[in-house]
């Protein structure tokens, strides 16, 4: 399909794939991604057919946002794990100098090189190089408001959006603070005159897991897709960078200085949205793989059966901790390991990461994920 065939509201059911934030991690992603291609390459009886054939969005937030541009630029998972891990090794060199306090860790140059040549330094929003619709999730510092930036024409910023560069526009859902510095992007005003706008990571607003600001794009009238609901209209695949809670005591907490606390609480509240990110998805769809929310609401499968039933849908993940990788892929990890290897910048981390994920994968997709209502013709 072309990419307007991808968006036409009338041509149901449509199908969404979003892809979390989680720096390095995000090669556990891509384990999954090979799998689901190499799933719907056996559905189709396509050897060389591509996610953005298949998806009709596809999404996502700092290192998901690097995968979704590149998916639905025609990429093929093969390509992207090459790439991720030239990546990986070129971008998150660290130096003595940089610690993250007073300057980023990391410059952002071998950032921006490397989504130029590979996304393509003239390739805008709304370009005809990128095959299906597109999502990428960013935050707005300077005026403290998400952006999920997009390239559907309808849209109600669809003039000012598609005329901002891939490129740019990637390396803000990426620019994590303390990490990376935030991205200067010239944008119009309200009223006509041009300004810039600080960027930064996507992972600061609510929706490092981005499923949920997919659903309402794919739904709400503003944003111009406003494409038919339900379980048999919209198919919602989700797919994680690996769940990681580190905890302290109260002792620990009481004695780390005002910023470390401060930087504590934010990784909190990050992980707070997460998990009332994917609350809210499994109460308002069909979900096929629940997963626990929390002791208190369990898995949620009474309240997806009665639930708007507004998308079927679907998520992967993993539980970075000794005993869920035991029990669910048979992999022996002390805790200080698995501590070691959910570090989002450190890319030696890169072989663990891939093989968890393509144990996981194996595991958990199943061709039921993909109900043939939703094969491409």
């Amino acid at each position: 399909m072309t990419r307007q065939e991808h968006l036409d509201r009338s041509r149901m059911p449509k199908r969404i794939l979003s892809l979390d934030g989680g720096g390095i991690r995000g090669i556990l992603t891509l384990e999954y991604l090979d799998a689901i291609e190499t799933l719907l390459r056996a559905r189709s009886g396509r050897s060389d057919l591509l996610l953005c054939d298949y998806f009709d969005l596809i999404g996502g937030t700092s290192t998901g946002s690097i995968i979704a541009a590149a998916l639905a630029c025609g990429f093929t998972v093969a390509k992207l794990k090459a790439l991720y891990r030239d990546i990986g090794a070129t971008v998150f060199k660290g130096s003595f100098l940089r610690k993250g306090l007073l300057v980023p860790k990391f410059p952002s140059e071998p950032v921006h090189k490397a989504l130029d040549q590979n996304l393509g330094a003239d390739t805008t929003l709304d370009s005809d190089r990128i095959r299906t619709g597109l999502m990428v999730m960013a935050k707005r510092l300077d005026t403290g408001a998400p952006w999920p930036l997009h390239n559907h024409p309808e849209a109600r910023y669809a003039a000012q959006d598609g005329r901002l560069l891939l490129s740019d526009v990637v390396r803000a859902s990426t620019a994590a603070p303390t990490y990376f510095e935030p991205e200067r992007i010239a944008i119009l005003s309200r009223d006509g005159t041009v300004v810039d706008g600080a960027f930064v990571d996507g992972g600061v607003s609510p929706f490092n897991d981005p499923s949920l600001q997919l659903l309402m794009l794919a739904a709400l009238h503003g944003h111009g897709f406003r494409w038919q609901t339900g379980t048999e209209n919209l198919l919602l695949i989700s797919v994680g960078t690996g769940t990681y809670k580190q905890t302290f005591s109260a002792d620990k907490l009481m004695k780390m200085v005002a910023a470390e606390q401060g930087l504590r609480a934010l990784q909190s509240l990050m992980d707070d949205c997460g998990r009332m990110n994917h609350a809210m998805v499994q109460w308002l769809t069909r979900c096929l793989t629940p997963w626990t929310i929390d002791r208190a609401v369990g898995d949620m499968q009474l309240d997806s059966a009665n639930g708007p039933k507004l998308a079927t849908s679907v998520r992967y993940n993993v539980i970075l901790e000794p005993s869920w990788l035991s029990t669910e892929v048979s992999l022996a990890y002390g805790p200080e390991q698995v501590a070691k290897i959910a570090e989002m910048d450190d890319p030696t981390n890169m072989d663990d990461l891939a093989k968890i994920g393509r144990l996981a994968a194996a595991k958990q997709v199943k061709p039921g994920h993909f109900p043939a209502g939703f094969d491409v013709a």
